[in-house]
């Protein structure tokens, strides 16, 4: 897959602020930073409200592609037979929908850093764009406490009652020097000398603090509701993103419209948190990043590796059926490989150092990319060939730094879902729209089925000619109208080596996860000068198309976590029941019954040496969907109660019959 590492980084996740930024918008005239978020770009939440307290349910939605706002969802870790909720919907906007939001959550930076130096006088300022949840500001000074946060936020409330206004001023170059040079604010030079244009705009609060700035911002401190805003966290970052620049001490806050938004987004980010895989994945014992062995190397344990295979097998069997071909390939290469392709002039910075092996340079791959171009390349093809289609669950590693590795989102070694599809010219579009449906299928099963889709198309500089350029980009927007999909459009923002179709899956938490990719490449063929022989015997190089499903599987698999919260559905649970004696004189018994379950192809373990209460409480916390418990009386008919996480108590039943279930349900995607 052509795609660089970035691409699958997840778009949105509750995370330390170092680790898996997105881009934020900047304060003025400078380039755009990498930024922390916390949410999604915000739909709806739907509080619940149950015995007074605040709750968020999820609740499901519908098969299609959309590009309007969604309704974000929190699901509650708890039994769906417990009591009724009365439904009320918050609005939270976005920056783009309400401009007084932007405003506000610009002058909240603002007001933020005044604060700040009013507090601590010899701070320096740097920067404080908005962002999508809020704003942050970076600051040259000694680390924060949250002591030293509820302080500033008091502040903040004490300048936002004092109405100020927002003043802007235009000024000269050499005068915006000249006051800069008076406060002592070595990084606003910095940032005066990188801006271009003139004259210079500065935005004072009342007569008392000033900064470069082009705003928008509100005309009054008084128009932001001080109740609204809430300082979240502050953190280390590099100036200008260098680690070779001095650590800032970044503070995060939000901010919205009204404390009854702030509320809703409080709750969702308690929902993220208890969501978060790194947390689930130790509590669940599903898989380690070890530090002996290296940070962002991932050990599957044994109930991880088992999902893995899950998914593993399903993605075969899925590629098989839909024509593909699978490969398995070498994970190093001849330097060689790597210059044709291009990678080592373009992408050498995300690739590991190169090895000597009998005086010869190899590398680690990054991509798969050039190891399928080599298998076509073994023979001669014929038009009649086409389509070829091979697929491989391929590992590549690629340098990342240490303070942006983030759990299984951020990795330096993972295993991409990778396929490539050789064709003719007026075969795009079939083979566009099967990866459509083949997309939908895995991704359906998984319980996604909601998705945000993007088309880009040639950017200013692309390889390519025009009319291939043009016959691609028709082919690509025809499938997704065959599909029935809606889609944005997003101009000039294809590879330079073809259009593509990017596809965001949506969570249990409205949370939106770049995922699929489908990118029609005319780059590679002619690197590698691929070719086939046409029915007039002439050579024609063929079309080729990169396209990944999941993206990653360690990063597919952390976004897995945090959708179902742990709670795996039934057919994907690592261990779908486990069998509980009442008494350790039922271990004959027990042992009996999980050989059953076991010879049926049941993923069952056995636990006992605890007083039953503890084991069900036990399994409950490990997210077990079934309890098979086994007492005198069920030894002696040859049978099992059985309990369900989510269903409760479902009764005695035989063993086959508790077996049939359970089949019947994984066939379905069920729970029993």
């Amino acid at each position: 897959m052509a795609a660089s590492n970035s691409t699958f980084a997840p778009l949105l996740q509750l995370s330390s602020p170092l680790t898996n930024s997105v881009t934020g918008k900047p304060c003025l005239f400078l380039p755009r930073l990498p930024l922390k978020s916390f949410i999604p770009n915000a739909r709806s939440i739907r509080v619940y409200a149950q015995n007074k307290k605040t709750k968020l349910i999820s609740t499901t939605s519908s098969a299609v592609a959309t590009d309007s706002p969604e309704t974000v969802t929190v699901a509650e870790d708890r039994s769906p037979k417990e009591n009724s909720v009365v439904e009320q919907k918050v609005v939270l906007p976005t920056n783009e929908s309400s401009e007084k939001l932007l405003r506000t959550r610009h002058t909240c930076a603002h007001v933020m850093a005044m604060a700040v130096q009013k507090l601590f006088p010899d701070a320096k300022v740097t920067i404080g764009p908005w962002i999508e949840n809020g704003f942050y500001y970076d600051f040259d000074m000694e680390p924060l406490t949250d002591k030293d946060l509820k302080r500033i936020k008091k502040e903040m409330d004490r300048i936002i009652s004092r109405n100020l206004p927002l003043i802007r001023e235009e000024v000269s170059r050499d005068e915006a020097q000249k006051r800069i040079m008076a406060i002592n604010e070595p990084y606003k030079m910095e940032i005066l000398e990188s801006i271009k244009e003139e004259p210079i705009t500065i935005y004072h609060i009342g007569n008392e603090w000033w900064d470069l700035c082009a705003g928008p911002h509100v005309e009054s401190t008084a128009l932001i509701n001080k109740k609204a805003i809430e300082l979240e966290s502050v953190a280390g970052a590099y100036w200008r993103g260098d680690e070779k620049n001095a650590m800032l001490q970044r503070i995060y806050g939000t901010a919205w419209e009204t404390e009854e938004q702030l509320k809703a987004y409080l709750h969702f980010k308690e929902e993220a948190k208890r969501r978060d895989h790194r947390r689930l994945g130790q509590d669940l014992d599903l898989f380690s990043i070890q530090d002996e062995a290296g940070g962002g190397l991932v050990f599957w344990h044994p109930k991880g590796a088992t999902v893995r295979h899950i998914i593993e097998d399903s993605w075969k069997r899925i590629h098989i059926n839909g024509g593909y071909d699978l490969l398995y390939t070498p994970h190093v290469a001849k330097v060689d490989l790597w210059k044709i392709s291009g990678h080592l002039d373009f992408y050498k910075e995300n690739m590991y150092d190169q090895m000597s092996i009998e005086d010869e340079l190899y590398q680690l791959r990054p991509m798969n990319c050039p190891y399928h171009i080599l298998v076509y390349k073994r023979k001669l093809h014929s038009y009649r060939d086409f389509p070829i289609r091979v697929a491989e669950l391929g590992t590549v590693y690629r340098y990342e730094l240490s303070g942006s590795l983030h759990g299984l989102f951020r990795v330096r070694g993972f295993t991409q879902d990778d396929a490539h599809i050789f064709c003719l010219e007026n075969q795009i579009k079939d083979e566009i729209r099967g990866v459509l449906d083949l997309t939908e299928e895995i991704l359906f099963q998984f319980g996604f089925n909601k998705y945000e889709v993007n088309l880009s198309t040639r950017p200013e500089k692309a390889v390519g000619g025009d009319d291939i350029w043009e016959k691609a980009t028709i082919a690509l927007k025809d499938a997704l109208h065959d599909k029935g999909w809606d889609y944005q459009i997003d101009e000039g923002g294809g590879a330079f080596y073809g259009p593509k179709i990017d596809l965001k899956i949506e969570d249990a938490l409205g949370r939106k996860w770049q995922c699929s990719t489908v990118q029609v490449d005319f780059n590679l063929p002619e690197r590698f000068d691929i070719t086939y022989v046409d029915n007039d015997s002439q050579k024609k190089r063929p079309i080729m198309i990169h396209r990944a499903v999941l993206g990653s599987l360690e990063r597919f698999f952390g976004v897995l976590i945090e959708h179902y919260a742990g709670d795996f559905p039934l057919w994907l649970s690592p261990i779908q029941a486990r069998v509980l004696p009442v008494t350790d004189t039922q271990l004959e018994y027990l042992h009996n019954v999980m050989k059953r379950l076991k010879n049926n192809g049941i993923r069952a373990e056995a636990c006992h040496g605890e007083r039953l209460p503890k084991l069900i409480r036990n399994a409950e916390k490990q997210k077990i969907p079934l309890m098979a418990v086994v007492g005198p009386k069920e030894a002696e008919t040859q049978t099992v109660t059985v309990r369900s996480r989510f269903g409760g108590e479902l009764g005695t039943m035989t063993i086959d019959d508790f077996i049939c279930r359970i089949k019947s349900a994984v066939d379905n995607r069920t729970s029993i």
